[in-house]
């Protein structure tokens, strides 16, 4: 375990970290030299609501590995608490390679600005995650007001899953919140339980995120309202829809809110700052309203952990009247709310 910190986090993410190898430019086969950087989903949300004024705390397993220290120290110093980080002395930390499209037309090459990952986590340290391991980091959970994981984690294994559905148990103090987060590749041989699992983890949580296409992959529908028929127990539940809209359901109440118009240059790690700002300002007392712009201004950064625009330009965003923030391009949308 890593020195625990003095505050106690608001905000707990619980799943896999991942080092990162980012390729150059062009086919992967041709890649000569490949920059270092830190990733996984909740590891990824864990750094948004540090950005936001509010405490997070980020709970996993690693290897006593370099790939272990870099991934650890990078959370730390962005103001995550690591303490609740396990070390496992026989499993590696789980690896991904970034392939980065030049656009160059060549064979195995992917369009300029586009990305795709190869998870290398078979076996990680965060595969033999379980119930013990929230014994382990119970104290930033058993004072935390709200608990965050993805799809990804139960997808890992079995003892994974059971983790998982020990944060669902009820009662509990704080709310869980769940981002689908649809992986077949990671299910591997378990891909067939995929759907009950994560039906069943959607319908526990208290705040849910989904996106249209993974819920029309796997539950045969992305409209929003026959999602919310679908999965009415989530207090909160969040579409991402393909008309890049979001539609935010809180009870029998639902608003659309459009997204702002901006040039996306990395897909990857998007849906991870989207939940990130949702629960900030959820977190802060923010109105259905404003958590929606506030997780859709977040998504003016890149990379998977991404560093935000300042706190006040995002409120300033997600205050303004509907016709403008309609209208908004990124980054002239700062502009404007500076001037105002």
């Amino acid at each position: 375990m890593t020195q625990a910190t003095t505050v106690q986090p608001r905000a707990v993410t619980v799943g896999e970290g991942l080092a990162v190898l980012i390729a150059g430019p062009g086919p992967l086969e041709q890649s000569v030299r490949f920059d270092r950087g830190a990733g996984g989903t909740e590891a990824n949300v864990a750094v948004v609501p540090t950005q936001l004024d509010v405490s997070a705390a980020w709970l996993s397993r690693v290897g006593d590995d370099g790939f272990e220290r870099y991934p650890v120290a990078e959370l730390s110093a962005r103001g995550v608490d690591v303490a609740a980080v396990a070390i496992d002395p026989t499993r590696p930390t789980g690896l991904y390679v970034k392939e980065r499209g030049a656009g160059s037309g060549a064979a195995n090459d992917l369009d300029a600005d586009a990305s795709r990952m190869h998870c290398y986590r078979t076996g990680s340290a965060a595969s033999a995650l379980s119930p013990a391991d929230l014994v382990a980091g119970a104290p930033p959970l058993d004072g935390a007001d709200l608990v965050h994981f993805t799809g990804i984690t139960p997808a890992l294994s079995e003892s994974a899953t059971a983790r998982t559905r020990t944060l669902l148990a009820r009662p509990r103090r704080g709310l869980v919140s769940f981002d689908l987060n649809y992986r077949p590749a990671v299910w591997g041989s378990r891909v067939d339980e995929a759907a009950g699992e994560l039906d069943a983890h959607l319908r526990g949580a208290d705040v849910v995120f989904l996106g249209a296409d993974e819920a029309e992959e796997i539950f045969g529908t992305g409209d929003p309202a026959a999602l919310r028929a679908l999965f009415p127990e989530p207090a909160q539940l969040i579409v991402k829809n393909d008309k890049h809209t979001v539609t935010g359901f809180e009870g029998e109440f639902s608003i659309e809110v459009p997204a702002l118009t901006l040039e996306i240059t990395e897909r990857i790690g998007a849906g991870d700052g989207f939940a990130g700002g949702y629960l900030a300002a959820l977190l802060h007392g923010a109105d259905l309203r404003t958590r929606l712009r506030c997780a859709a201004a977040v998504l003016t950064a890149t990379g998977d952990s991404a560093k935000l625009p300042p706190p006040e330009d995002i409120q300033r965003l997600a205050l303004l009247p509907d016709d403008i923030w309609a209208m908004l391009g990124y980054p002239a949308a700062l502009d404007e709310t500076i001037s105002r």
